[in-house]
């Protein structure tokens, strides 16, 4: 089955829906204050998003794999911004917990569509 378009992918819905997660981690009153934080935070799920379809947009499958591993890289970026996030109050544990295993789900998608890649 040939992939039509970025959006069908697993891997970058899982994505967008990490993204949205951190967003709405952001906008809360007291990390809403920590621009510098939360312009990482946002930047690195953004980036992940990104590089999927960076890579979608590759005429290499092996080109494809190394933008899915950029994503991969930016899923761990928003971990360690989360233990930052919350070490400063900013959420409590169930957020940290829910949105790091958001993270999860993302790197097991992204996993995934490499090994697939890969065949």
């Amino acid at each position: 089955m040939k992939i039509k378009r970025f959006e069908d992918l697993e891997c970058w819905q899982q994505t967008r829906l990490l993204t949205k997660m951190v967003y709405d981690l952001v906008k809360q009153e007291e990390f809403a204050k920590d621009y510098r934080l939360g312009d990482r935070t946002t930047g690195a799920a953004i980036s992940a998003m990104n590089s999927i379809v960076e890579g979608f947009d590759s005429p290499l499958d092996k080109e494809f794999v190394r933008f899915l591993g950029y994503t991969r890289r930016s899923a761990s970026e928003v971990q360690s911004c989360l233990y930052v996030v919350l070490d400063q109050g900013y959420i409590v544990q169930a957020q940290f917990n829910q949105v790091y295993q958001q993270v999860g789900k993302t790197r097991q998608a992204t996993d995934g569509f490499i090994r697939y890649l890969r065949k």
